[in-house]
């Protein structure tokens, strides 16, 4: 059975390079990532640190001091301790959908700008908690800014990017994620060290440095394209920024297809009808399903809980976040070893590769927990740097594969006229996805024990099966051009073809 078709990008290519206008404005707006990741990596260090477990959850605290009976794996587990990691996602799923109308109707720029704005609040609020409600209400803020965040730079970074480097331009998303990630992580261990317990502070309110300099920098950015067109802008000024941004005056050809591209859209349905049409089918289960698939890997289990994790194996508080440290290297690295290759290699063999190096990891840290780590011993050190070593193979493998490449995908697939919306759902579900698991993973862990990480394992492997048959290559492919992959893979195909008679690929 033929599977995944690849389409040859012969003829599909615009004219233009890569113009140092193009490379600043992504810089700037993907510090919309740095602002994720330093959320991601923040969360899990401060929820390690025993005077903001005795400020804010003394239960907690009591627990992991030993003053209680739990075992290893219940240490943590407190549903409201999670409601401080989960809320935000909660609140990023919600504010989604409020992003996908102000970015298809006031443009990319307009969300980027909300969501650096509501961050920026979030941090100032968190860092200046006096009590476990205003903790929370800076998360929700925080969450805010996230999902208009998400909901917006992918989009800003796909559409200003040519098509034979979009792959590139749109993992670094999740590269800036990582650097947020390792700042957060870097601040936590210094802050762990300021006498007199007020470190937390610092840790939750420098949330606020990049959220300032996105804002800043969204006031600066250049709208798409794109949007420009869909929100009927004068072609002329269209044609004069796209000729800026591909650095040359040449654009007729990519101009000639937003505009076709913008017209096929039409604007008679709502966005939301649209996508649920059948010939949208395919872009649909893909929306759904890539936020499913990228959150059960288990890699948020890592990357918020890190400093959990190595303090449930019996490292130190210091030494856990510095473990977290390294893991945070580790995934950036990777993720920058994607941007040089997932425009070689493919969206496909990206994924199937990463799959399969998170299995194999995934099933061995669980087994060293089973024979290792029972509810009451201590782990031998030599076995707790193995599985440090094996999360840190795990996080390698997300961070070249499902990490930006999902993101990627979900970014690439949707034609203009459900782009906004097609985004807003993949974004929204990953949100919701990310709060189910950050909520409930503690609890999870208190009662699987080792066997959460056989439970991921299976997913997967469900997962792998699922791009290996499913999933159309999309590498150097136009993004205006983008639904010719639907119409030569081997199975949707069967799907969309009544509504292409008469097209051409």
């Amino acid at each position: 059975m033929a599977v995944g078709l690849a389409i040859p990008s012969e003829g599909g290519e615009y004219n233009g390079r890569m113009t140092p206008f193009v490379v600043l404005s992504c810089m700037m707006a993907a510090m919309g990532g740095v602002i994720f990741g330093y959320d991601i990596g923040n969360s899990g260090g401060v929820t390690s640190m025993e005077p903001f477990l005795n400020k804010f959850f003394p239960a907690v605290d009591s627990k992991m001091r030993g003053s209680t009976k739990s075992g290893n794996y219940c240490k943590f587990d407190s549903q409201l301790l999670t409601s401080f990691t989960s809320s935000l996602y909660l609140a990023g799923f919600v504010s989604s959908f409020f992003a996908s109308s102000v970015t298809q109707t006031y443009g990319r720029r307009l969300s980027i700008l909300i969501g650096g704005v509501s961050f920026l609040i979030g941090g100032v609020v968190g860092g200046a908690a006096l009590n476990v409600y205003m903790v929370i209400l800076g998360r929700i803020l925080l969450g805010v800014g996230v999902g208009f965040g998400n909901q917006a730079v992918p989009l800003y970074l796909a559409e200003m990017a040519l098509p034979k480097y979009r792959g590139a331009i749109n993992n670094g998303f999740q590269f800036t994620v990582g650097l947020g990630a390792i700042s957060a992580n870097l601040i936590n261990v210094g802050a762990e060290k300021i006498k007199g317990g007020w470190g937390w502070r610092i840790s939750l309110g420098m949330a606020a440095v990049p959220a300032l300099i996105l804002t800043l920098g969204a006031l600066l950015l250049p709208e798409t394209p794109n949007s420009l067109i869909q929100r009927n802008e004068d072609q002329e000024k269209t044609k004069l920024l796209l000729q800026r941004i591909r650095g040359t005056p040449d654009v007729q050809e990519e101009l000639d297809d937003l505009i076709k591209a913008s017209a096929d859209s039409g604007n008679r349905d709502s966005p939301l009808k649209k996508i649920t049409q059948k010939k949208f089918r395919p872009h649909l289960i893909m929306a759904i399903s890539l936020p499913f698939f990228q959150q059960l890997t288990g890699i948020n289990v890592i990357a918020f809980y890190a400093p959990v994790l190595f303090r449930t194996l019996g490292l130190g508080e210091s030494a856990s976040l510095l473990s977290a440290v390294m893991v945070s290297l580790i995934g950036t690295s990777s993720t920058f070893i994607s941007m040089l290759t997932v425009d070689k290699f493919g969206r496909r063999f990206m994924l199937l590769f990463g799959g399969i190096q998170m299995l194999v990891t995934q099933v061995t840290i669980g087994g060293v927990l089973a024979v290792h780590l029972g509810d009451h011993e201590k782990m031998s050190k030599g076995y707790a740097y193995l599985v440090l070593t094996m999360i840190g193979i795990f996080v390698a493998g997300f961070n070249w594969s499902w990490g930006p490449v999902a993101s990627l995908i979900s970014s690439e697939i949707f034609p203009l006229e459900i782009r906004s919306i097609g985004q807003s759902i993949s974004v929204a579900l990953s949100f919701l996805f990310t709060f189910v698991i950050a909520q409930t993973f503690l609890a999870m862990l208190c009662h699987f024990k080792s066997g959460i990480f056989f439970f991921f394992g299976g997913w997967l492997l469900l997962m792998n099966l699922f791009i290996y048959l499913l999933l159309p290559e999309t590498k150097k492919i136009p993004i205006e051009k983008i639904e010719r992959v639907w119409r030569e893979h081997w199975f949707w195909k069967n799907i969309v073809k009544e509504n292409c008679v008469g097209s051409k690929i």
